[in-house]
């Protein structure tokens, strides 16, 4: 779970911005707060964050799918970091971009932290948080491991490792790739607890949704029933493997990487189609995802995901995700940009519901998402301090603002009103409020 997240000289984020998953004292939908009795924490599942066009929301999406790709992938040691600081002054272009992340992690704290310029790694630290203690694990400035806790066992190994991370890489990272196992949930968790999506992304594969064996598709398919989409149900169509239109190289290469026991999927122009590719007896299986409808006289009728309005396409990307979210086993962060692209008012809410609904104190998935969708900003589906405004000042600057700091605005206020009439700040500026007149250029007679 994201306890923390703080970023500072990330592109329009110049200054240190904090954003907390912390819940305050509010009293309002307290039944589903995640409980970490160990630390006395109580962890919001969810957060909304609002803001005008070029307010910083989508950037603080960037900032976080950064840090999961550098951790996870990093860069080849000959490559620059990809970090973008602050450009409208030209003294932040010199000066580190500093993250810092506080998680939870199989109900252990962390805290990991670190600073980067395009050619290098500044600092690094990871700091393990117990109830009554903070222990350093490692950390590390510029080239010089300052700190790191480990055992006699291990101890050459760990500094053999650190002294072949490169300047540009993650001694966090590192250690994983060098198959040492001390840090690895932490690692882990950036791998695979945390999932991104974009406005065209999914939200986990599409096997969910193509294959009958799996326990979501049963689920899956009355949910699109229910959701008003005229689907009967999905299907994975078996289509010839060397029909797919590709590089003869690259379905070779394929051939390789699919296994028994692996599949691949492939996303075609626009992310319209879905191709999953098993192999079985040695031979490549191709299935494509279509849908089905019931015609007017009961029969069923094929349609190609691209038949399918950019609306249900897009509930079918994020239904197997918030099905996932809502089982009390599951663990992952989920954040969406935009989560309400090409999605009903109504729609969007119900599959919020769908999440807020199974969730208890015992739960530990999470939900992060930006919006533009005005009707979600009601206190009777999200708290207070669940609601973030993103703003952006007149020196281009960004921050990320909870509704829990603003005085005024109370668990039975109109809380819409207020941040329509821009008292909350996070409204587009907008300067225009004339009609448009027609342009006349010198050859008019």
């Amino acid at each position: 779970m994201i306890i923390e997240i703080e970023i500072e000289n990330w592109k329009s984020f110049r200054d240190p911005t904090l954003f907390t998953m912390l819940a305050s004292r509010e009293r309002q939908h307290s039944e589903r707060l995640a409980r970490i009795n160990k630390y006395k924490m109580r962890i919001l599942p969810i957060t909304a964050i609002y803001g005008g066009n070029a307010s910083g929301k989508s950037v603080f999406f960037e900032a976080i799918n950064f840090v999961k790709n550098f951790v996870t992938n990093g860069v080849k040691p000959e490559e620059q970091i990809p970090v973008e600081p602050y450009r409208l002054d030209p003294k932040f272009k010199g000066l580190p971009t500093k993250f810092r992340f506080e998680i939870l992690v199989d109900g252990i704290v962390y805290d990991y932290s670190f600073a980067v310029t395009n050619e290098k790694v500044i600092k690094e630290k990871l700091v393990k948080i117990t109830s009554s203690s903070e222990k350093i694990l490692f950390h590390r400035q510029k080239d010089k491991l300052l700190n790191l806790e480990t055992t006699a066992n291990n101890e050459d190994y760990l500094n053999y490792a650190f002294h072949g991370t490169h300047d540009n890489q993650l001694f966090l990272s590192n250690t994983v790739f060098q198959k040492i196992t001390l840090f690895k949930p932490v690692f882990d968790w950036f791998k695979k607890s945390l999932v991104l999506i974009s406005p065209m992304g999914m939200s986990d594969p599409v096997t969910a949704l193509i294959s009958k064996d799996t326990p979501l598709y049963e689920t899956i398919k009355n949910s699109l029933y229910r959701f008003d989409t005229g689907i009967m149900h999905l299907e994975g169509e078996i289509i010839p493997f060397d029909s797919i239109p590709m590089d003869d190289k690259l379905k070779d290469e394929l051939k390789k990487t699919v296994t028994e026991s692996t599949h691949v999927e492939l996303v075609g122009a626009h992310r319209a189609e879905r191709i999953v590719l098993s192999k079985k007896e040695g031979e490549m299986i191709a299935k494509k995802l279509v849908s089905y409808h019931q015609s007017s006289d009961g029969q069923k009728v094929k349609f190609e995901l691209t038949d399918e309005s950019d609306g249900t396409r897009r509930l079918i990307e994020l239904l197997p995700g918030f099905y996932n979210m809502s089982n009390e086993n599951n663990a992952k962060v989920y954040i969406i940009d935009e989560i309400d692209r090409s999605l009903h008012s109504l729609l969007t809410r119900q599959l919020l519901n769908l999440f807020l609904c199974s969730y208890s104190e015992k739960s530990r998935s999470q939900l992060l998402f930006t919006t533009h969708d005005l009707l979600l900003m009601d206190q009777t589906l999200l708290r207070r301090d669940e609601m973030w405004i993103a703003e952006r000042n007149d020196q281009g600057s960004s921050t990320l603002i909870s509704f829990a700091e603003f005085k005024d605005v109370r668990s039975d206020k109109d809380i819409r009103k207020s941040y329509l009439q821009g008292r909350l700040g996070g409204i587009p500026n907008v300067l225009i409020n004339e009609c448009f007149t027609p342009f006349k250029s010198e050859y008019d007679g």
